[in-house]
């Protein structure tokens, strides 16, 4: 059963992160001229790439291993996810895919991916709030209510939810 999550989990990763994060930003700057960029600008970019990946594959393991489901709304965890990301934020899937957005920003230089990075956050923000929230509390009530009392939907708290 788990491997099957895994798998459907995958494939919804490479479809839909991957066209989102890897794919569009592709094609928004390939016809830009590439300059190297310095060390510094590097610096910046590695740890928000970085963080963006190991952020949303802990987060997708999680959904797929304690919620018996798949990132995608066809196919949801079954079970409140609330370990892992998810004790420091609700949304680590959100903030993993705009962080790497961000990091290819910084590389590219390109103005155009902060354009971008802002209007997947503004659809990010409008599908949590009027679809997501809304299902989820619909489905596990006041457990859920409880986790959102104490988890941030977006920044990551310091402080982790038990």
């Amino acid at each position: 059963m788990k491997t099957w999550v895994l798998t459907r989990t995958a494939v919804f990763t490479v479809i839909v992160p991957g066209t989102v994060a890897g794919y569009l930003p592709y094609t928004l700057t390939r016809d830009r001229s590439w300059e190297w960029p310095s060390v510094l600008v590097w610096c910046a970019a590695l740890p928000l790439l970085a963080l963006g990946l190991t952020l949303y594959l802990s987060s997708a393991w999680r959904f797929a291993i304690d919620g018996l489901g798949t990132p995608a709304p066809i196919d949801p965890p079954r079970r409140l996810v609330v370990r892992g990301p998810y004790r420091f934020t609700r949304n680590p899937m959100y903030v993993a895919i705009i962080s790497v957005i961000a990091g290819e920003t910084l590389i590219a230089r390109a103005p155009t991916l902060a354009a971008y990075a802002l209007s997947i956050f503004a659809c990010f923000f409008l599908f949590v709030v009027l679809y997501e929230e809304p299902i989820l509390h619909a489905k596990f009530g006041p457990a859920y209510d409880g986790y959102c009392a104490v988890v941030p939907r977006w920044i990551p708290s310091l402080i982790s939810w038990r």
